[in-house]
């Protein structure tokens, strides 16, 4: 079974019966797994270079997940060794007053890749029919809508050459209050502790009913849906490499061919 397929979103979801410490690609020793994620990592970042250089297609990876389930953490894991040009992070917060003033997709839209570029997006407009319908801040009606703009919108982009990774980084409730709690305890993590994250921890059992819902809602070939259990730090990361690497791999990349008039040129 290819990897992209052993992660696909089933059509059905509950998170609920999903297990987020399941390891279906690890070698059972820490060491090689960690080991192996290295080797996805430069792989991914050899691509990267000549996609950047092929300079046709544009990637698209979108990382959600609950508090604490680690979208910074599979960005240095998995895109850390790629060359900076070429590649961006967009790390959405709540929205500016001007944004709020536009359409929940205007701010999405403009950090889109261009040809050539590989953007992840940390958190994304799948922010607006999660944690809005959790606090009610919009209707069901409204969420219903946003479904289908989310859907026009993503076919738009794969259809103007845009490759759509999408990653739910599926954490368990016990998970999560450990690394609350390792944010409280150590020094070193302190800064990165919101009490904000506690007030939404209540909310657990709605976020996984509006996440899988959202998620079915949103799945298509196109732009499919990665269900990635991650408990295990490093399982985490070699299943979103291996899913990257296997659509990188797929796409037969090429460095473009020399330039005839530069044959006979000579530096002197």
């Amino acid at each position: 079974m290819k990897t992209r397929e052993q992660f696909r979103a089933a059509k059905k979801l509950r998170l609920s019966d999903d297990d987020a410490g399941k390891k279906p690609l690890s070698r059972g020793d820490k060491a090689a797994d960690k080991q192996q994620v290295e080797l996805t990592a430069a792989r991914i970042a050899e691509l990267q270079d000549i996609f950047y250089a092929e300079h046709q297609r544009k990637i698209l990876v979108i990382l959600q997940g609950m508090d604490t389930s680690g979208k910074d953490g599979t960005i240095r894991g998995v895109f850390g060794k790629t060359d900076p040009l070429g590649i961006f992070t967009v790390a959405f917060k709540a929205p500016t007053t001007p944004e709020r003033e536009h359409d929940f997709l205007w701010r999405i839209h403009r950090q889109t890749p261009g040809q050539g570029e590989m953007v992840i997006f940390n958190r994304s407009h799948y922010e607006d029919v999660v944690i809005t319908r959790i606090h009610d801040w919009i209707d069901p009606a409204e969420c219903k809508r946003r479904y289908a703009h989310i859907r026009d919108f993503e076919r738009m982009l794969a259809e103007t050459g845009t490759i759509l990774l999408k990653f739910f980084l599926h954490i368990s409730r016990d998970e999560q209050k450990e690394r609350l709690q390792e944010r409280l305890s150590n020094p070193e993590k302190n800064w990165k502790f919101d009490p904000q994250d506690l007030e939404e921890r209540q909310y657990w059992d709605q976020y996984q009913v509006a996440y899988a819902k959202a998620i079915t809602e949103t799945d298509a070939d196109h732009a499919p849906w990665y269900v990635i259990p991650a408990d295990s730090k490093t399982h985490r990361n070699l299943a979103v490499g291996a899913v990257v690497l296997e659509t990188m791999e797929s796409l037969k990349l090429a460095y473009p061919p020399p330039d005839p008039e530069y044959a006979t040129l000579r530096v002197e």
